[in-house]
């Protein structure tokens, strides 16, 4: 597998997506019954947001997938 380099900007915005799914499955993963669906922090999805905007990704999934599968391919 080919490694890629990843710019600060690539790697700002995997790393704000993995803490987002990190989050999602954490949310998720609350027992049920204790009040209310998941939640996930608005201030969580608005860095994942800004992170993907800054690296220029937006509307871009299959780059922004590729640079994911590259830094963490077991996911």
């Amino acid at each position: 597998m080919a490694t890629a380099v990843l710019t600060d900007r690539e790697r700002t915005a995997v790393q704000a997506y993995l803490r987002l799914l990190h989050t999602v499955r954490a949310a998720f993963d609350h027992p049920a019954g204790t009040g209310g669906p998941p939640l996930v922090p608005p201030a969580v999805l608005a860095e994942a947001e800004h992170a993907l905007a800054g690296a220029g990704l937006t509307g871009s999934e299959e780059a922004f997938f590729r640079l994911v599968r590259q830094w963490c391919p077991r996911l």
